[in-house]
This record gives C-alpha cells, structure tokens and sequence, in this order.
C-alpha cells in the first residue's frame, strides 16, 4: 500500500532534481521551508518531527536539499517530507507539502469495525506499522 499524503502522492517519487524544481518554486515565492519525517504516517497524525529549523530566509535551493538528504540518510526507513510556509499577510499557512522519502516497504492500515448500541457500526483505522515499537516500524 503506497501512503498518499500531501501533493503529489498520487504520483511516482519524484527525482532529486524535481525536488528541487519545487523547493526553487517556493523559494521563489519567499515561502519558509522546513523537513520533517515520521514513522507513524497515519492521517490524524499532523505532528510530524522536524528536522533541523525552518528555513526562512534561504535563496538556494541547494541548503534545502542538503538538509533532505541529511534527513534520509539519518532515518532512512521513515517518511520523509518537505513544508512550504506562506507567511505573508493574509495567508499565514502551509501552502506545499510533499514527501520525499518512503521506507522500502509500506504496510498500510487495517480497518476495525467495533458494533455499537443497536445497529451502530463505528470504524476506525489502524496502522500495521504501529504494531511495533516506535523506532523499529520499518526496520
């Protein structure tokens, strides 16, 4: 199961050099960007660590992409992503999020059904991945 979260998840991994296409996109716009990663992907997890500081005042695209391969290389087996933050007046939010690094193997979510009063049915999702200890998800 291939974890679709931000843009571009739809569509194979982008290549380093259209990384940075997009990381050249936001700077160009002055948007701030930071490098996050997690290894719990879950949707309701919007709370992903960040990676070194946010990038504010970077012109060159070539700052983010050590900070990106940086990350990759100190946690390569977790979701790695790339923020982009408008912080103009009137805007003030994220306005680009893409990943940039998945673990080889994706496991995806089970789907658990728990039977309420009467008819009731409430589902939730869980992720395979949090079957095991934090650190050790994608090893």
């Amino acid at each position: 199961m291939r974890i679709t979260q931000g843009t571009f998840s739809f569509l194979p991994d982008l290549t380093d050099a259209q990384i940075r296409a997009q990381i050249e996109y936001c700077l160009g716009r002055g948007w701030a960007v930071s490098v996050e990663y997690t290894d719990d992907p879950h949707p309701r997890n919007a709370y992903w660590e960040m990676y070194g500081m946010p990038m504010f005042d970077l012109k060159d695209a070539a700052g983010v992409m050590a900070e990106v391969d940086a990350c990759r290389k100190t946690f390569p087996d977790h979701y790695v992503k790339v923020n982009a933050f408008d912080a103009t007046l009137g805007w003030e939010s994220l306005r680009l999020s893409f990943i940039v690094n998945r673990p080889k193997k994706e496991p995806g979510f089970g789907l658990l059904r728990e039977e309420g009063a009467g008819r009731t049915q409430r589902y939730s999702v869980r992720a395979y991945a949090t079957e095991r200890p934090e650190g050790e998800r994608y090893t």
